[in-house]
């Protein structure tokens, strides 16, 4: 009978650990906004958006407040977050085609963009998918058409991702073929919050990738009446102070909120990694970025500077800040490493956070950005872009320790920033500090030449620069005008 109960023991045993072996990766919650700036949060700063349940994300890990997106607009962003390569290789550097804004105003003929995601790109939901995860996709994709879905990219469930960058409206009935209509008047964000939420439910046991890309704040700039009216009652600054915005705010985190009190309800948190960002900064005239330079579109700092969090109760330490300068290129290597993926022929571009959660530093660490294309004006007079007509034209940047210097194309013009110092991107110190821009344009040229990055030559002979001249000059015209009638 003893040795019965010991057999049985000890089967029990093997058993319990088969199924602690099976499952001892962490779940994974990458909860990305769309269009979200650095400052629009509380716990970055802001007085008048409220953000309660991700300043509390912020306050259970690490914060970065140097974290950046890989791009400046969602597309090429999103692609380079899941592949973990520069868009030089995927070819997805904007939204759309490459020649955007008047054909009279672009000097060069831009590089051909690509629009679609194209399968040979080994995504992190297709890593963790075979690595036992269940995956689920809730929100947008904008990664290409039908056959390059997310159920085509490594997902078991898609909820509501399609080709689309924007979701044509907040209510129900819902323009998406692959979201169901929920009861009229629904809200979109409530809905993705409530599908995560029974997702985790549903698969509490497994261990499961959720990749929340919610629409929100992403235009039309649409709010829960009630809460535009509380922000309308509440006031903001010259900086935040549109209230269907400050309320789209609001129901983005009132949903995250829920994601987070689902995972601790299932006492799932020592299990689970939590990334929460921004696929770029926020569109300036919507919401200021101040003092950061630019908005969305733009590779000054407003553009691609996000918030970004880290959180993992018992693996990562509780309160505590990074100021390195990391990027959602880094999201895949840091995935990989801790779910100990094997396969060594997976070349990926960004770096292993790892280390930083244990209170190292990177030495020498630089950021790459190519845009060889055009992204006309959002808004001329609140954009802040490389002038009036484009939030950026063509050009490559560089960010290397606390300096950055942009190249751009069409003239050969550079500029040099000292960001910590000078983080509103306001002085230019290309011809002062001529040894720190050789520098950086030199390792700029040096990851140009070893990632093939296509550089547009070919001169445009649609361009105009009369016309450009007389659009430049009906627009000073009218801030001047505007100024004197305020």
């Amino acid at each position: 009978m003893r040795k019965i109960l010991i057999l049985l023991f000890i089967s029990l045993f093997f058993s319990c650990q088969t199924i602690e072996n099976k499952n001892e990766n962490p779940n994974i919650v990458l909860i990305v906004a769309d269009d979200l700036g650095w400052n629009d949060l509380s716990y970055m700063g802001s007085k008048y958006y409220e953000t309660p349940n991700i300043d509390k994300l912020s306050r259970s890990g690490m914060t970065f407040y140097n974290g950046y997106a890989s791009a400046a607009n969602c597309a090429p962003s999103r692609a380079t977050m899941l592949s973990g390569r520069y868009n030089t290789h995927h070819g997805i550097y904007t939204v759309g085609a490459s020649e955007r804004g008047n054909k009279k105003t672009r000097k060069i003929i831009p590089i051909r963009n690509e629009t679609i995601l194209d399968l040979r790109y080994f995504l992190i939901p297709e890593m963790l998918k075979n690595e036992g995860y269940v995956t689920g996709h809730f929100g947008k994709w904008h990664l290409g058409s039908q056959g390059f879905f997310p159920e085509d990219n490594g997902f078991d469930i898609n909820v509501g991702g399609n080709k689309s960058g924007g979701p044509g409206g907040y209510f129900s009935p819902y323009v998406n073929p692959n979201l169901e209509d929920g009861p009229i008047g629904e809200y979109l964000t409530d809905r993705i919050g409530n599908e995560v939420v029974s997702f985790i439910n549903y698969n509490q046991n497994e261990t499961f990738f959720a990749y929340v890309p919610f629409y929100s704040v992403h235009t039309p700039i649409q709010s829960k009446k009630e809460y535009q009216e509380k922000y309308l009652n509440k006031g903001g600054d010259e900086n935040h102070n549109r209230p269907d915005y400050a309320g789209m705010i609001e129901s983005l985190d009132e949903n995250i909120g829920k994601i987070l009190n689902t995972i601790e309800e299932l006492n799932l948190s020592e299990k689970t990694l939590i990334i929460f960002t921004s696929d770029n900064g926020g569109i300036r005239a919507i919401s200021n970025q101040f003092p950061l330079k630019a908005g969305k579109g733009s590779y000054y700092e407003g553009g691609i500077k996000v918030p970004l969090i880290f959180s993992w109760k018992g693996k990562i330490k509780e309160e505590s800040d990074s100021y390195e300068r990391v990027s959602n290129i880094d999201f895949f290597p840091t995935i990989k490493k801790i779910i100990g993926y094997k396969n060594k022929n997976l070349h990926l571009d960004g770096l292993d956070l790892n280390p930083i959660f244990k209170g190292k530093t990177f030495e020498n660490r630089s950021l790459f950005y190519h845009f060889p294309v055009y992204l006309e004006a959002y808004n001329v007079h609140l954009d802040n872009g490389t002038d009036p007509l484009f939030r950026t034209r063509p050009g490559s940047v560089i960010i290397k320790d606390n300096w950055k210097l942009h190249h751009y194309f069409e003239d050969g013009k550079i500029e040099l920033y000292n960001i910590e110092e000078d983080i509103s991107e306001s002085t230019d110190l290309s011809k002062t500090n001529l040894k720190k821009t050789k520098e950086l344009y030199h390792d700029l040229n040096k990851w140009r030449e070893a990632n093939n990055a296509l550089i547009p030559l070919e001169k445009n002979p649609d361009y105009n620069q009369k016309f450009v001249d007389s659009i430049n000059f009906l627009i000073i015209n009218q801030k001047i005008t505007e100024r004197i009638n305020n």
